[in-house]
């Protein structure tokens, strides 16, 4: 009886599938094709995008049929075209009646680009200030014990203030100009900043601290490589908390003498019925705020890039 040959896997036989073969001259064949791992990230941040897309058109859509149908009068809702219309016409220059050269441009003598950009300028003041004050301020408190238990009390106090109370006591001592408005966004920005810098500063591993000083670091070396480094999540969490917080606070700083100012022309705006530049004003300070949110998002990302991962 012939003896049977023994199988040898020689690599030209059925293969598991999912997995390439290798043909004749050892070329690989083709398998089942898997999606790299790589794209997957990719393909579901595309999802979310066009989730967020047609949320967007639905709410649209929504808004347009409530105005058409007359379901709402347009002086409470106006469509989303007379907004349009108006953010169109506060950027643009018209003439002042039919017929006449004189001209009027934008909206109270200011492009609402400028009314944007004036409102930036004092938040970027304000809470330029009241980080590096407030900063400062944490870091003394966290690393001076006696310091901190005696300041305590009185940060906790500025916390829990809202900032809007200071309108009229600041009008009183700086006027109606900007520095009552800064001094606002300060006061705002200020207490968030300091309290969550403190709380970075002591919340740094003892052993870490030790550990430095074992190996001959001074205490100057101990602040910038090792305290500053661990507080550095919580100090930029404080500051993107302290820039809503002041953003939120843009209007009532802006009530009085505020024009140039996107607050003070969506308040004048509303005084004067005008609800679609209202509405406008509303939707330019929204999309603002996620900017800066996302700006300040990326900042930490940068300079914090072992958050989360050590």
């Amino acid at each position: 009886m012939p003896a049977v040959p023994s199988q040898q896997n020689t690599g030209t036989g059925d293969s598991a599938p999912g997995r390439a073969t290798s043909g004749p001259g050892g070329q690989e064949k083709p398998g089942r094709s898997r999606q790299p791992a790589s794209k997957r990230p990719r393909h579901r941040l595309s999802q979310f995008r066009l989730g967020h897309l047609l949320l967007f058109l639905a709410l649209l859509a929504a808004w347009w049929i409530v105005t058409a149908t007359g379901l709402v009068k347009p002086l409470f809702l106006p469509s989303p075209g007379a907004v349009w219309d108006s953010f169109v016409q506060s950027n643009t220059c018209r003439p002042v009646a039919e017929g006449q050269t004189a001209e009027i441009c934008g909206e109270q003598n200011y492009f609402l680009w400028q009314h944007l950009l004036a409102s930036l300028e004092r938040i970027a003041v304000g809470v330029g200030v009241g980080f590096l004050v407030g900063t400062a301020l944490g870091f003394l408190m966290g690393t001076i014990g006696w310091l901190g238990k005696l300041l305590d009390p009185y940060l906790n106090f500025l916390r829990s203030l809202p900032p809007l109370g200071y309108i009229g006591l600041l009008i009183v001592w700086f006027g109606i100009g900007d520095v009552s408005k800064v001094w606002l966004l300060f006061l705002a920005a200020f207490p968030p900043i300091a309290m969550s810098t403190l709380v970075g500063v002591r919340g740094v591993q003892k052993d870490r601290i030790l550990a430095a000083r074992s190996l001959g670091a001074s205490r100057a070396q101990v602040l910038t490589r090792v305290i500053l480094p661990s507080a550095l999540p919580s100090i930029l969490n404080g500051l993107r908390v302290a820039t809503g917080f002041a953003w939120t606070t843009v209007v009532a700083a802006e009530l009085n003498n505020g024009i140039p100012g996107i607050g003070a022309l969506a308040y004048i705006s509303g005084t004067q019925l005008n609800t679609p530049l209202t509405i406008c004003c509303i939707i330019i300070i929204g999309i603002a705020a996620v900017l800066l949110d996302m700006g300040l998002k990326r900042l930490s990302t940068a300079l914090v890039p072992w958050q989360g991962k050590a």
